[in-house]
This record gives C-alpha cells, sequence and structure tokens, in this order.
C-alpha cells in the first residue's frame, strides 16, 4: 500500500551525491532501477533524472517493518529513502557517477507501487518503437531520452539568455489566425461562434513577426508551435518547435553574424563544441554542382565530377542522347570502394531508379588495377581514359556514373548516393559538426503543376539587388536574398531578407501569378500595415527539434521531442485524432460525409 510523505523532503537527487557528501544525513526520492535481495540485505539502485544511486538496506538498521519492505521492491516502484552515505563497501563502479558511493538507509517509505512494465527502463532500450511510444510515460524515464528532454531545456534557455543579450524581445503570436495556403497544407480549427469559418493553425509566425516589425519592435525571437499538414514522412511531425527570430534594419550579412554567435553559443554551453566562426558560405549554384545538394554534407569528400568534356563526341546512346538535349553526364569517385560486388552495385542501381533515374553506369577499379566498366564496349579506350582522369581515379576506386537529359535529376540523384554510400561505409561520424551556410538561393521555381513560376521560399523574400531588373525578363534566373544553415546534410534552419519596397512586392505578386486582389485577400493585413512605414527587415527560423536530432546524436527526432507522434501523424499514447461527441459537431455545424462502407451498409 502506498504511503504519504508525511513531512519528509527530499535533500538531494540522487547523482548530485558524491564522496563530499560521505557522513552526511540524505533523503532521497525515486524509481527502482532494479532490486537484489540477498537474503540479510537489499541492493537497490535508485533512479531519478539525474542518475542512479545504489542503497544498502538491512535489517539492524531499517528494522524488520523496512526490512520487509526492501525485499518488496521491484522495478519502478516509487520509494523515499533517509539514510547515511558512506564510501562504497564493495568496490567502486566505474560505469555510474555516483560510484563510489553508497546510502545505507535507516527508512523506507514506498510511496507508489507498479506494474510490471512491459518493457525495461533501460538506457538505448531496443524495445519496438510503437511501443515505447505507447507507453511514452514509461520510455520517458530512460536515461538516454531524459538527457535528451533535459538538453532540449537547458538549449531553449541559452537561446533565450543569448537573444535577450542582444536586444531581442520575447513575443508570443497567435496560435488560431487565417489560413494562407501559399505553403503546405494547413490545420484548420472550426469555429463555433462564426458558423462556417475556420482557423488555420500556424505553419510558421512569418507574417506576424513581420507586423512586429512594422510595429517597432526591432528585435523579435519566440520559441514557437507550428503545424502543418504534410504528406506521411518518417521523420516529419504535424507539430514541430521553432527558434523563430526577426531583425529590423539589416542585410543578410547582420543576421549570419548573430546567427554564428547564437551556434557558437548553444554548442559550447550545451555540448562543449566548439564551433569555428566564420561558419562556411556557399551559394546554392555552388552547393548543387559540388554537392547535388542544397544541405550539403562536407564531413567526407565524393564531390560530383562533371565529365561532359570527356564524352562530348561519344556514340554512347546514353551519354550522347543527355548531352544533346542540355541535360548532364556526371560522376562521383568512391574512394576505396572498388572491390564492391556485383550484388551491392545491383542494389546502387535500384537505388538510383528510385529518384527516377533510368540505370547507373560504373568503371570499378580492383586494388590490383584490374578494371571492370559497365559500358566499355560503347566507347572508345581514350574516352575511358578521360573519364578517369576527370574522376581522379587511381587503383581502388569506383566511378559511378549518371546521365540523363533532365541536369537537377542528375545532380540531385547523385547527390543523394554520395550520402548513402558515406552512410553504408561508415564515412560519416556523428561527433563530427560541420556547418555551412547555403546562400542566393533561386527566388522562383518552376511549377509543372502549376504551370507557373511560384517562390521557393515564400512570396516575401527579397531578390538580390542586382537581379531585381531581370524579374520580368528572366525570372528562372534571379537570385533571392534567402540563406539556410546546414549542419552535416541537415537543413537546421532558414530565412530571407524581407521585401519592403511596394513596387518589387507588387513585381513579386505578378510573377507568380498572383493577382492584387487575391494579395490582399491572403495578406492584406500585413500589406495594409506596409503602407504605414516598413523598416528593413529580415529574418530566420531554426527547427529546433532537428537541432537537437544533431546535438544528442539521436536517430529520429521522436526522441527528441516529450510526447512526438508517428509517421501517419497519430499519437500512439493518447490515441488522437480520435472520433468527438455527435453534439460537439452539431455546435460547429460539421456533418461528416459517409464514408464507402458505411455507404454500403
Amino acid at each position: 500500500m502506498a504511503e504519504s510523505m508525511k513531512g519528509l523532503r527530499r535533500t538531494h537527487r540522487c547523482a548530485e551525491l558524491s564522496e563530499a557528501n560521505v557522513g552526511e544525513k540524505v533523503t532521497v526520492m525515486g524509481w527502482v532501477q532494479k532490486s537484489r535481495n540477498k537474503g540479510g540485505i537489499v541492493f537497490t539502485d535508485l533512479r531519478d533524472r539525474s542518475g542512479v544511486l545504489q542503497i544498502i538496506f538491512e535489517e539492524e538498521n531499517v528494522g524488520a517493518e523496512g526490512f520487509e519492505k526492501a525485499g518488496r521492491l521491484r522495478s519502478e516502484f516509487v520509494i523515499a529513502v533517509t539514510g547515511e552515505v558512506k564510501e562504497r563497501a564493495g568496490g567502486v563502479n566505474e560505469n555510474l557517477a555516483t560510484g563510489k558511493i553508497e546510502v545505507i538507509a535507516d527508512s523506507i517509505r514506498i510511496l507508489s507501487e507498479a506494474e510490471v512494465p512491459p518493457f525495461p527502463v533501460e538506457e538505448n532500450a531496443k524495445t519496438k518503437e510503437d511501443i515505447r511510444l505507447k507507453y511514452r510515460f514509461l520510455d520517458l524515464r530512460r536515461p538516454d531520452i531524459q538527457r535528451n528532454i533535459m538538453l532540449r531545456s537547458q538549449v531553449t534557455t541559452a537561446v533565450r539568455a543569448f537573444l535577450a543579450d542582444e536586444g531581442f524581445l520575447e513575443i508570443e503570436t497567435p496560435i488560431l489566425c487565417k489560413s494562407t495556403p501559399e505553403g503546405a497544407r494547413d490545420y484548420l480549427v472550426p469555429s463555433r461562434v462564426h458558423p462556417g469559418n475556420f482557423y488555420a493553425l500556424p505553419q510558421s509566425p512569418q507574417l506576424f513577426k513581420q507586423l512586429l516589425m512594422c510595429s517597432g519592435y526591432d528585435r523579435y525571437f519566440q520559441i514557437a508551435k507550428c503545424f502543418r499538414d504534410e504528406d506521411l514522412r518518417a521523420d516529419r511531425q504535424p507539430e514541430f518547435t521553432q527558434i523563430d527570430m526577426e531583425l529590423s534594419f539589416v542585410d543578410i550579412d547582420d543576421v549570419l553574424d548573430v546567427n554564428e554567435r547564437l551556434l557558437k553559443k548553444i554548442f559550447k554551453d550545451a555540448i562543449d563544441v566548439d564551433v569555428q566562426l566564420p561558419i562556411q558560405r556557399m551559394t546554392w549554384a555552388e552547393a548543387m554542382d559540388r554537392f547535388g545538394s542544397d544541405k550539403p554534407d562536407l564531413r567526407f569528400g565524393m564531390e560530383l565530377t562533371d565529365i561532359a568534356d570527356a564524352v562530348k563526341n561519344t556514340e554512347f546512346v546514353v551519354f550522347k542522347s543527355a548531352l544533346e538535349a542540355g541535360g548532364a553526364v556526371r560522376c562521383i569517385n568512391a574512394e576505396g570502394l572498388g572491390g564492391m560486388p556485383r550484388k551491392k552495385l545491383d542494389q546502387l542501381t535500384e537505388f538510383v531508379k528510385g529518384y527516377g533515374m533510368k540505370g547507373l553506369a560504373y568503371i570499378s577499379i580492383s586494388p590490383e588495377g584490374e578494371e571492370k566498366c559497365s559500358f566499355a564496349k560503347f566507347m572508345t579506350e581514350e574516352e575511358l581514359t578521360a573519364i578517369k582522369e576527370k574522376a581522379g581515379a587511381k587503383a581502388g576506386d569506383l566511378i559511378l556514373i549518371l546521365a540523363d537529359a533532365k541536369k537537377k535529376l542528375v545532380l540531385e540523384t547523385l547527390g543523394a548516393l554520395r550520402c548513402h554510400l558515406a552512410e553504408e561505409t561508415g564515412l560519416v561520424s556523428k561527433d563530427d559538426y560541420r556547418f555551412v551556410w547555403i546562400t542566393e538561393f533561386p527566388l522562383l521555381e518552376w511549377s509543372e503543376d502549376e504551370n507557373r513560376f511560384v517562390a521557393m521560399h515564400h512570396p516575401f523574400t527579397m531578390p538580390m539587388d542586382e537581379d531585381i531588373e531581370k524579374i520580368e525578363t528572366d525570372p528562372g534566373s534571379v537570385r533571392a536574398k534567402a540563406y539556410d544553415i546546414v549542419l552535416n546534410g541537415v537543413e537546421i534552419g532558414g530565412g530571407s531578407v524581407r521585401i519592403h519596397q511596394d513596387d518589387v512586392q507588387e513585381l513579386m505578386f505578378k510573377t507568380i501569378g498572383m493577382s492584387v486582389e487575391e494579395a490582399n485577400d491572403k495578406f492584406g493585413f500585413l500589406l495594409t500595415a506596409f503602407k504605414y512605414g516598413v523598416p528593413p527587415h529580415a529574418g530566420l527560423a531554426y527547427g529546433l527539434d532537428r537541432l537537437l536530432m544533431l546535438m544528442t546524436k539521436a536517430d529520429t527526432i521522436r526522441d527528441v521531442i516529450a510526447f512526438p507522434k508517428v509517421k501517419d501523424a497519430s499519437d500512439l499514447m493518447c490515441e488522437a485524432p480520435n472520433i468527438v461527441e455527435e453534439s460537439q459537431l452539431e455546435e460547429l455545424g460539421i456533418c461528416l460525409a459517409k464514408t464507402t462502407e458505411e455507404e454500403n451498409n
């Protein structure tokens, strides 16, 4: 039967005790990690969020009743123990922070008993994730998950302190707002008092933070909840958290400077990693050309090589047709992988087909210099030599080649193949942190579905000053004052300088096919605010969950979120989403469409 606290007060968390406390009378409380009854003595490992502490129960110290309680202890019982800190009698446990001490108990209270948990509450549990998430309240007790959640708190505290010192104001923006479906799909919330009308949950605080700049709050930030009703992806969440900021009277360098110093601060404070400043910058065009990605992983080489010159006169139809159509023939040199077996090469071929490629060409060179080429019979010896020279190949290397009329497809697929190979062969380490700013993104991209140019970021992104005159004549070539911060091949944040001139904003709307009426319907309150004096401004937002995933070396963002959703956006623990009472729907004026199954019945 559970006991009450009865005025008992905890003096220390478990791992706050050390040799310095030897001889002190302490009271500790927590969960039983495990308990071993050795007849006349009970050894119990007590766990709280700080760590584990060994407790020793002997009848001569805790009395018959106390020893009987100690003998009943099982995993996850919640107990309070009072006793004296002593040096370990049985030798030091190097695996514990408290491994040199133990507490000799003189009293015990069982504050709560526990059923046998459905999986062991222990570090790096191998339990299936769906079980862990169904019992997330137990999973959150695991020391590795607790460290992640505590680091999350530490990071947000450091962010708040740094930005406050830099003159930023923390201001909350609305969660219930107007739907502006210009990006991902909105989550909609029906209004009871305005029948037939809906709020939307914010995909970001973008419009409101720009309004704050119009209102004179020249440095804003917020740890902001955001919502996107996206299609299913393994590592996306329908609700996520941003470190969001906006600054007035600034340009690109000002934003990048304060954010580089912010990153240096939080990485040093939270995980003792020194971020070297200034962080490398790379244009979008260079990143795509060298790495086939606008979020390049710089922890390894294997850069893309253009071999068009080497094969420009070839009769090999795959290469020839790609070049004649204005496409690309590119390769990567996977150094040291020349001995890759045919079965693995076939798997790589299937990998690139998953991206839309028709096939993968290769030249493998064994460590002894023996060559195998999947297309040798179509090429001259001179052409093959030129390819190897371009790729910088040597004995033991593997050259992987893609060709297609669509240059972007070649670049992106080779970029993905590059990262896949690095992961497969252990080229990357989670202990390395390689940052890079990607700048000068295209302002616009062509949408085949909509048959028009659309904003690559959003329609308030400022073009590069020297490119403004090309918006009407050559919109696809216009670069944006946009920037992403990339870490180890993951985009952890992005932003841009915003448009603050009326004529440029009107030109932008016109280029993406948005009429004045449509723009006013979607963004009228912001455009109206701009008429009353708007400063030049710029901003950036980090994906806090992604950032923490990399800082904690977790495999998924679900391991750094207290109560995450799974791939289909459901909560296995709460069983959400779920049906609601018919009366609730009636209040909102909502009538649900019947499913096919219901209609058939």
